[in-house]
């Protein structure tokens, strides 16, 4: 059994700057990528941001040179630091991680944590 924690978001003005950390727990035999995905009300889910195994990453246009998210393999766990937010970033986020656990590829998902960006 795979677990994601998802810890940090919460409320903070335009400018301002929060961390979200995502650790992953349990059978995992190889990790090969980890992401932050988000989603604003009304609207679909999107990708923000994602690292692979190599430490290859991706983001959103919408949160390039603001965003940026790195990975501890020691802990397993992801970091996504968010700065210059903008009222725009207010989503729930969800932490994900595709990985191997030792019989199967899947894809696991964090409960999800709220990032609001006041004006």
């Amino acid at each position: 059994q795979v677990q994601l924690v998802q810890s940090g978001g919460g409320l903070v003005q335009a400018g301002g700057s929060l961390r979200l950390s995502c650790a992953a727990s349990g059978s995992i035999f190889r990790l090969n990528a980890m992401g932050w995905y988000r989603q604003a009300p009304g609207k679909q889910r999107e990708l923000a941001a994602l690292i692979i195994s190599g430490g290859s990453t991706n983001y959103a246009d919408s949160v390039k040179g603001r965003f940026t998210i790195s990975k501890d393999n020691a802990k397993n766990t992801v970091y996504l630091q968010m700065n210059s937010l903008k009222p725009e970033d207010t989503a729930v986020y969800y932490c994900n991680a595709r990985l191997h656990d030792g019989r199967l590829e899947g894809t696991y998902w964090g409960q999800g944590t709220q990032v609001t960006v006041s004006s």
